[in-house]
C-alpha cells in the first residue's frame, strides 16, 4: 500500500486561469507552512517542475527530494492562460462553459482536456506508485490533485471539480491492491 500525500502549492494570489505560466508562489505565511510540515509524514517528496510547487516542496525542508515532473504540471490552458472567465466567455462562450460544466473531451484553444490531464498524471502517478514508497508527498497543483480524487473515489470530472483544495492543503489517498480509498480531502493544517 501508498499513502499519496497530495499537497497545493502556496498561493500565487492570480486572478486568471494559471496552468503552465510559471509564476511564484507566496510562501510568507510561514506559520502554515510549518504546521504543513508537522502534519506531513518524512517520505520522499516529489513536485511539478513549476517553480510554485518546487518552492513549496522545498519549503517542506524534505530529506529526500526526488526530482521535478513535468507530467505534475496543472492543466495546460492554452490560449486561455492568463485570463479570466469573462474574458474568455466574450470570446468564445460555448466552449468555456463545456469546459467547465461538461470536463472530459473539450479542450481549450491550444491547451488540453480534462481527459488529456488526466492521462498524464495518472500515468506519472503510477510510475511512483510502482516504486513501492509507504508514503508519498506530491506537491502539485488544483487541478493534478483533483484527477487523483477523481480516481480514488471513482467520480466523474464534473463531481471532482465540485471539490475545494485550498492552497497548503493536503489531501490523503491510499492506493492498495484492493482499490484506492481517500482518507482527507483538503486537510489545513
Amino acid at each position: 500500500m501508498t499513502r499519496l500525500w497530495l499537497v497545493r502549492h502556496g498561493p500565487t494570489h492570480a486572478k486568471a486561469m494559471v496552468g503552465w505560466t510559471d509564476i511564484p508562489a507566496d510562501l510568507s505565511d510561514t506559520a502554515a507552512i510549518a504546521r504543513l510540515r508537522a502534519f506531513l509524514p518524512d517520505a520522499p517528496v516529489v513536485s511539478s517542475d513549476l517553480s510554485r510547487a518546487v518552492s513549496t516542496a522545498d519549503a517542506l525542508t524534505p530529506k529526500v527530494r526526488l526530482p521535478h515532473a513535468p507530467d505534475l504540471r496543472e492543466i495546460n490552458f492554452g490560449d486561455w492562460e492568463m485570463r479570466n472567465f469573462a474574458e474568455v466567455e466574450a470570446e468564445d462562450p460555448k466552449t468555456i462553459r463545456a469546459y467547465w460544466d461538461t470536463p472530459g473531451s473539450v479542450t481549450p484553444p491550444n491547451g488540453e482536456s480534462w481527459d488529456m490531464v488526466r492521462a498524464r498524471v495518472d500515468r506519472a502517478i503510477d510510475g511512483y506508485l510502482q516504486m513501492g514508497h509507504a508514503n508519498l508527498i506530491v506537491v502539485a497543483h488544483f487541478g493534478v490533485i483533483l484527477t487523483q480524487l477523481q480516481r480514488a473515489l471513482g467520480i466523474g470530472a464534473y463531481e471532482a471539480f465540485g471539490h475545494k483544495i485550498d492552497n497548503l492543503s493536503a489531501t490523503v489517498l491510499s492506493c492498495h491492491p484492493s482499490g484506492w480509498s481517500a482518507e482527507q480531502i483538503n486537510h489545513k493544517p
